[in-house]
């Protein structure tokens, strides 16, 4: 049998029993049912895990809240978002080696440079830096990291059981489905983040895994964890079309916050990259101010999703008593300009949370940023003297909004409110916000700001499926390092004995530092080849013409293609940084390897 042949006596001790019997179920089935077998399994452990680093949170929270009297709520505040971004720190360099590339940007880059395989260590490194960052106050969200983490199962599973790079990245969008569905409650929302997001630019016909892996993260979170409806309003109104104006306005400020959002983000990731000292004092100075933040504002504390049910069921009072709001009271002025603030801050506290030296996402945040607009939004109106405002619903679609504009991903929004506040009926509104929001993010920005640099690189995938496929080449690969090179210096004579020994037909000039000086292609010889008569006249620098154009060989693909398209050339000398000749690079070879990959792709 075949799997006889393929796992020796050998190779049997080297694998766990639970193994041996998938790799005989991966012998018997054929592929769409192994691949099926796989989903079930990849989801239901991303289920796992994401049920497990919510517990962790859970009970962080509980251990540091316990017996927390109103007298100590300052001294709360302040040690324990700093203690947590700096013990996130700790961990990283004392157990992880100082690697802590987070967030779905690094997953990105693993589908389209590393063959969707991912470093086994984020299975469990994610859980356990998110779970100290956020369970001690640190202003993101555990959803990103339960999606990478669940992204890292699968593609795992896929290496062990031998799969291919199209499976391999079928079952790693498979683990982070399986990790949104559990995180929120949110089958659909999960499967559509795996399409909008993590599979941009793949061509896939296989859907069922990621279904039955949403299915079964779901199904474990509910079990285990028993939780009720996520964002369950009991003021919640039905839809009403008279309230559309509202739902117009609110997604034109959703887009603006979420520009906003995301411009802060990248200045607070500049701050600290450039910020001087070791990665201890960054995790310091960030925690530092974060608790500063939370001292002042306490909604700004861990996730915030409690700070929205407490803002829809009308105890905002609960929220500014331990602030220096709460001397003012509750009047209606005081809470506007108190949200407000709030709302501004949150860039703010979750972009250093995470850039300090913390773990998490901005899944949390961008809900938390959207939900407080939406009430802010509705307490102006009340204000202004406009009655019968929607406030629930204004909070709901105000978090699809922002969530849109901020990761770009409309239909994940949209369905992951719709699902997780069993919101159905309110559809029409969500789809109006958060397309408006998402349509503003990218008039300021095509390309989510997160992956742009990265885009532009061609280091990730886009939609545009051609540059994909180049993508995944190196040009470096592609360099013929045994062209004839000559010196500048060279007696002719000499030169066409090079000629004759090499059958290239470009041949590269060099002085003596290895600089490049031009190029000598075999048809400008032709008049020469055969006749010495004019030899003592000729020099290399008289025949040598300068190239169309020059390729770096660290330049992408994409770009190489360009330069060939551009000048019209079949070859072009390759050069370093400092304008050393390596080799040349042919158009002709290039094609021939992307026809290759278009055809696997397309099979």
């Amino acid at each position: 049998m075949k799997f006889k042949r393929g796992l020796t006596a050998y190779s049997l001790r080297k694998f766990k029993l639970y193994e041996v019997i998938i790799f005989w179920l991966k012998s018997i089935l054929t592929r769409s049912q192994f691949l099926i077998l796989s989903g079930i399994l990849v989801g239901g452990s991303a289920g796992l895990a994401g049920v497990i680093l919510k517990s962790l949170v859970h009970a962080i929270h509980n251990l540091i809240t316990h017996k927390v009297h109103f007298e100590t709520q300052i001294f709360f505040y302040a040690i324990f978002p700093f203690l947590g971004i700096v013990l996130t720190s700790l961990v990283v360099i004392l157990f992880f080696g100082g690697q802590d590339r987070k967030g779905i940007p690094a997953i990105l880059h693993e589908i389209a440079q590393n063959s969707s395989i991912v470093a086994p260590v984020k299975m469990y490194s994610q859980v356990i830096q998110s779970a100290i960052t956020v369970g001690l106050g640190g202003s993101a969200g555990l959803e990103s990291p339960i999606a990478v983490t669940g992204s890292a199962i699968g593609s795992n599973f896929a290496r062990v059981y031998k799969l291919d790079y199209r499976e391999r990245t079928l079952l790693l969008a498979a683990g982070a489905t399986g990790g949104i569905a559990s995180a929120f409650n949110a089958p659909i929302a999960g499967m559509m983040f795996a399409v909008e997001i993590l599979l941009t630019g793949v061509v896939f016909t296989d859907f069922i895994p990621l279904v039955l892996a949403a299915v079964c993260g779901n199904v474990l979170s509910r079990m285990l964890l028993n939780e009720e409806v996520l964002f369950h309003f009991s003021s919640r109104h039905p839809f009403n079309y008279y309230n559309l104006p509202f739902y117009l306005v609110l997604g034109i400020l959703c887009g603006l916050y979420a520009r906003y959002f995301v411009v802060i983000g990248h200045q607070v990731e500049r701050f600290f990259a450039n910020l001087k000292g070791g990665r201890l004092r960054k995790a310091m100075i960030g925690g530092a101010i974060l608790s500063a933040l939370c001292v002042l504002y306490p909604p700004l504390f861990g996730e915030g999703y409690e700070t929205i049910k407490a803002l829809v069921n009308g105890q905002v009072g609960l929220l500014m008593e331990n602030s220096f709001f709460g001397m003012i009271g509750g009047q209606r002025w005081a809470v506007l300009v108190f949200l407000t603030i709030v709302c501004l801050l949150k860039a703010f506290a979750s972009s250093i949370t995470i850039f300090s030296g913390g773990n998490g996402g901005n899944f949390a945040p961008s809900l938390f940023a959207g939900g407080t607009l939406g009430f802010v939004f509705a307490v102006f109106c009340n204000f202004i003297g406009i009655s019968d405002v929607p406030v629930a619903n204004l909070v709901l679609v105000g978090m699809a909004g922002v969530m849109s504009g901020v990761l770009y991903a409309p239909l994940t929004a949209i369905f992951l409110i719709a699902e997780s506040s069993s919101g159905y009926d309110l559809f029409i509104p969500l789809m109006v916000v958060g397309v408006m929001a998402f349509l503003i993010s990218k008039w300021f920005s095509p390309i989510s700001p997160d992956l742009k640099r990265l885009a532009d690189e061609g280091k990730i995938f886009t939609r545009e499926h051609d540059r994909n496929l180049l993508s995944q080449l190196n040009t470096w690969e592609f360099i013929d390092r045994d062209a004839p090179v000559v010196n500048i210096d060279l007696p002719f004579g000499n030169f066409l004995d090079v000629v004759h020994e090499n059958r290239h037909s470009q041949i590269a000039v060099v002085d003596n530092e290895g600089i490049l000086r031009g190029i000598i292609s075999i048809e400008d010889l032709y008049p020469y080849l055969f006749t010495s008569a004019n030899e003592q006249n000729l020099s290399i620098a008289s025949l040598m013409r300068q190239p169309a154009a020059t390729v770096a060989d660290t330049e992408p693909v994409a770009r190489v293609i360009a330069r060939f398209d551009q000048t019209s050339s079949g070859h072009l000398p390759v050069t370093d940084p400092n304008g050393r000749y390596i080799g040349f690079i042919s158009k002709t070879r290039l094609l021939d390897r992307y026809r290759s990959l278009l055809q696997a792709h397309s099979g």
